[in-house]
């Protein structure tokens, strides 16, 4: 698994690939670079390996000094070995593994929730967004990159781990005993609200995101049937992102037509513009209300970005998380794969939501309870070390807390009052702040 796994991947591009690094290698990168700094690289990695107290594992050198060239770049270019990029392609495929069920990343040498994942062990256990995992059983997290760390919290079914975790500013400890599980992401799922509305959360835009969302639509359509429903509510709270082609595909899915999303990077082939197709669009054209939050995120904002530029639904919550970034994969061989970022996304509009987000069109403030207040917040893409800068357009996030009862979850209840003929400006749920923007 990747260092930062909130991104989107727009292609597989042909790379050269990835020998195993000797010193033979560094001096021939040397005499055909004219960088100064690729003498200064052979020469430290020359004396660590003639100098140091034991004898170094050359490999070991070579991958530590990609992982720390990518860590200087940005949160979300990073290198996957073999192993990492097989748990990575198992995900975006909607595969089946052993583990927890978290999406994670790495931030100040800690293992950072990005959101735990519907219906696994995690989210069970009460693991949140933006929760730091400091110790797997007995080993500490610092020191570990990403891909040790995970590779410690995966496993056989029924086997268990301990996770120590801080929360929140006060950075507040606990110990969580979870037990592994067969892990498959369920991208999509849906149910009737109310009697007369369809309501769709996608958790993450895999390969099955687009047809879990048609075969919802089909259900929609039988029950509670065209005529019954009121229209649609599409969630996407906690959502971390996943694959731009899934991203378009269901944003085309509510427009008939328009630009969806645009890509601009320094080279010609970074230059994409992604528009809607005639004949996609399943909802028919009925009023849609999209839940953002905080841990709403890459493809979650580019679906959400284009919705509210094409005016086709109104969005309902908290400022999104604001990554506007995109990482392409560049195969090595069987060394692996690079996952670089190449460019930047922009909404319909022109705008670019790099550490912004998007905001939504009514926000309503989620009642958190006592015991969570200031520690279900999500700082953002514009909070990470070495995040892509956006200049004085930057922008903190928000909460990410979503209520397991629906019944108190004041975000969905202002969706459906919406769709049920409310006003914008009626939509107050106390204690929450309601106001448009």
């Amino acid at each position: 698994m990747p260092r930062g796994f909130s991104f989107l991947v727009v292609g597989i591009l042909a790379g050269a690939a990835l020998t195993g690094a000797s010193h033979g290698a560094l001096r021939a990168a040397t005499s055909s670079n004219a960088s100064s700094g690729v003498p200064l690289f052979a020469e430290v990695f020359d004396k660590v390996r003639s100098k140091y107290a034991d004898k170094p594992d050359d490999n070991k050198l070579i991958r530590g000094a990609i992982d720390g060239m990518l860590a200087s770049l940005d949160p979300h270019s990073t290198y996957f070995d073999p192993k990492a990029l097989q748990d990575f392609q198992t995900t975006m495929k909607g595969e089946e593994f052993g583990g927890l069920g978290l999406e994670v990343m790495m931030e100040d040498g800690l293992v950072k929730v990005v959101s735990p994942i519907d219906e696994t062990p995690a989210a069970r256990a009460g693991l949140m967004s933006g929760d730091m995992i400091t110790r797997i059983d007995e080993t500490p997290v610092k020191g570990l990159t990403l891909k040790e760390a995970v590779d410690k919290m995966r496993g056989p079914a029924k086997s268990s781990v301990r996770l120590l975790v801080q929360r929140g500013a006060s950075k507040d400890v606990k110990e969580y005993a979870i037990v592994r599980e067969i892990i498959h992401v369920q991208s999509v799922r849906s149910h009737i609200e109310s009697d007369d509305i369809g309501y769709v959360r996608i958790t993450q835009f895999n390969q099955e995101a687009y047809d879990g969302l048609r075969k919802a639509f089909d259900h929609f359509r039988t029950d509670p049937g065209e005529a019954k429903l009121k229209g649609y509510i599409l969630d996407l709270r906690n959502n971390p992102g996943g694959l731009l082609n899934q991203a378009v595909e269901i944003a085309n899915a509510f427009v008939d037509s328009g630009p969806i999303v645009t890509t601009r990077g320094r080279n010609a082939e970074e230059q994409q513009s992604y528009s809607a197709r005639p004949g996609v669009n399943l909802s028919q054209g009925k009023p849609l209300v999209v839940l953002i939050n905080g841990g709403s995120a890459s493809a979650s904002e580019i679906v959400s970005g284009a919705l509210q530029d094409l005016k086709r639904g109104t969005l309902i919550g908290t400022r999104s998380f604001g990554k506007g970034s995109v990482q392409t994969i560049l195969p090595l061989g069987e060394e692996g794969a690079l996952k670089l970022t190449t460019a930047r996304y922009y909404t319909p509009s022109g705008r670019s939501i790099q550490a912004k987000g998007i905001g939504p069109d009514v926000v309503v403030i989620e009642n958190i309870p006592d015991d969570l207040k200031g520690k279900v917040s999500s700082l953002g893409e514009a909070s990470l070390l070495g995040h892509l800068k956006n200049g004085a357009d930057e922008e903190k996030g928000s909460d990410a807390y979503v209520p397991p009862d629906r019944s108190k979850d004041t975000q969905l209840q202002a969706a459906i009052r919406l769709l049920h003929g409310a006003k914008l400006d009626s939509l107050k749920t106390a204690p929450a702040t309601v106001t448009s923007q």
